[in-house]
């Protein structure tokens, strides 16, 4: 029998990860939505929590493009303008202690002996 070790980010509980790198970044990326939504609905308090949640996560996702274009490369915003466009799946924030532990496999169910 083989064992698989998974990880689970601790803000989205419902995906797991092989690598505990990859669900550290997905965890920090939900922090810093989760940070992004709070200021954007300070300061456009018309924004419904769902748009403002939607905001957060694409501006995280796309960090790397956003710090470009405020380090005085606002070009670097045509990347996303010129890319696909991707669905936002709003994530539920539920705060656990530790982030990406290990999830424990579930031990399979024993065969009943045969009768001799």
């Amino acid at each position: 029998m083989a064992v698989e070790v998974v990880y689970r980010s601790s803000r989205d509980l419902e995906r797991l990860f092989m690598d505990k790198a990859e669900a550290d970044r997905h965890d920090k990326m939900l922090e810093l939505a989760e940070l992004l939504a709070e200021v954007l609905q300070k300061a456009v308090p018309s924004l419904t929590e769902q748009q403002v949640e939607e905001a957060g996560i694409y501006m995280a996702k796309n960090r790397d493009v956003f710090a470009k274009a405020f380090k005085s490369q606002p070009d670097a915003l045509s990347e996303l303008l010129s890319a696909p466009v991707e669905v936002v799946e709003p994530v539920a924030a539920l705060e656990v202690v530790e982030a990406a532990e290990p999830i424990a496999p579930a031990k399979p169910a024993k065969a009943p002996k045969a009768a001799k």
